[in-house]
């Protein structure tokens, strides 16, 4: 057994990528660094999305996609990327609402806005984490 599963290190890989991408894509958006895109939730690609897809390609590509252990993957990955994409994207049409509403104290924080995902940030996550689960296992193959 290795001391860092090639697996796990894959989809953590992936995850760290996706979030150092938003804070790079953001902040040119903004046209100021915000390392705060670094932990935030929302945004493309889903890390979400990536994360458990390179979890899940990435063992079915070392124990099968007919293995026990793929099919629990998949079941979580799916569970993770349902609830990315419609618990959190009600979140997030709520705190919209309740920003565009809020007329509380003078520098009164607004809620975050960035907290759930559209599907093309969900689906771009999921080919990303499929992606580099496919190269990584072909390359230390």
């Amino acid at each position: 057994m290795e001391w860092f599963p090639r697996v796990l290190a894959t989809a953590v890989g992936v995850q760290l990528f996706c979030q150092l991408f938003k804070t790079v894509l953001y902040s040119i958006r903004d046209r100021r660094v915000n390392p705060a895109y670094f932990v935030s939730a929302g945004g493309i690609p889903s890390a979400h999305a990536a994360f458990v897809t390179a979890l899940s390609v990435a063992i079915g590509l070392q124990n099968g996609f007919d293995s026990d252990l793929f099919a629990v993957a998949a079941v979580f990955s799916l569970i993770v990327i349902y609830d990315a994409y419609r618990l959190r994207g009600h979140v997030q049409h709520h705190a919209k609402i309740i920003n565009r509403k809020l007329l509380g104290p003078a520098g009164e924080k607004p809620v975050s806005e960035m907290v759930g995902h559209s599907l093309p940030e969900i689906v771009a996550g999921m080919v990303l984490g499929g992606a580099v689960s496919l190269v990584v296992t072909l390359v230390l193959s």
